[in-house]
């Protein structure tokens, strides 16, 4: 009686399957189908980019994610390219300048080799940025003369007046690190004259995009602590060999002394001192052209290596 009856049942499945109508299916069946689902799923993932992203076989829906992730790179390169434009090129355009000169112990610039000129002088100018018509003024003669000088600037005056910065590095001048208050760093502590020296970094990297590569401390003034940390911040650490005495009260208001004063120290390879001052300023254009007329030309600093020989 009981295999009639499964019998029974049985047919009466099948002629309704055949008639379209719903069967419900176990649990295990269920199961056993969403694995397969699953696993076609993962199949259909493969790595698009820095990240996964399912791929289709609808045309439609594949030129869109074609396209999407196109855009995506693109993007991502413009944004990396507006990253390099805003603080690695200036940067690089300076690291590509050849490396053909070095300071030795006294603080001259000599050549690394017999190709390059050794009758060549470093112009360097101290305590600014002071006022735009100065710095303008001082640019405007160094560009006459196609010669390039480091400004090495204090850090609370750059906060006082960054477009100043911005001035001297637009107009492709160098900028140099003079500490972030004028004071004697050799009187300090070490993590004193360490914060005079990395808060300058900071606010010129902050200001033009690159830090400065050369450090001269207030009144040159320094110790081998202090020269531990230029070296540490990428720095080359230098005084001068050769003092134009501008900031003394002789030469206040007298271009000419100040002419004179690098004039009668001056021999090849000379690192001069000056500083952004009116008479210094009015003295310059003559200065340069004396240098000139006794065979000198200007070195870039850009070409001078961060290492002491």
């Amino acid at each position: 009686m009981i295999r009639h009856t499964t019998a029974l049942i049985m047919i009466a499945c099948m002629l309704l399957s055949a008639c379209g109508t719903k069967v419900e299916t176990t649990p295990e069946s269920t199961k056993s189908s969403n694995e397969a689902v699953t696993s076609k799923q993962e199949q259909q993932y493969e790595p698009a980019g820095t990240g996964e992203r399912p791929s289709t076989d609808s045309p439609s829906s594949t030129d869109f994610n074609s396209d999407q992730q196109s855009t995506s790179d693109d993007e991502t390169s413009s944004t990396e390219k507006e990253g390099t434009d805003n603080n690695s090129e200036p940067q690089a355009a300076e690291d590509n300048i050849e490396k053909t000169y070095h300071m030795n112990a006294n603080y001259y610039i000599k050549p690394n080799d017999k190709t390059s000129e050794s009758k060549v002088v470093l112009l360097t100018f101290d305590d600014g940025p002071k006022e735009e018509k100065m710095i303008n003024g001082l640019i405007d003669t160094l560009d006459k003369h196609n010669a390039k000088a480091i400004f090495f600037v204090n850090g609370y005056r750059v906060k006082s007046h960054p477009e100043l910065l911005e001035i001297i590095h637009e107009r492709g001048q160098v900028v140099g690190n003079h500490a972030w208050d004028h004071e004697d760093l050799k009187k300090m502590s070490t993590t004193a004259a360490a914060q005079q020296v990395t808060d300058v970094q900071k606010i010129v990297k902050d200001t033009i995009g690159i830090e400065p590569q050369f450090f001269r401390p207030p009144f040159g003034s320094g110790n081998d602590a202090l020269k531990a940390i230029v070296k540490k911040n990428g720095m080359l650490y230098m005084t001068w060999s050769n003092g134009s005495l501008d900031w003394d009260k002789s030469t206040k208001n007298k271009p000419e002394k100040v002419i004179q004063n690098v004039l009668d120290q001056l021999n090849p390879g000379s690192n001069i001192l000056m500083h952004e001052l009116p008479w210094t300023v009015e003295a310059l254009d003559e200065l340069l052209t004396k240098l000139e007329q006794k065979g000198y030309t200007f070195v870039d600093p850009r070409s001078i290596e961060l290492e002491a020989r």
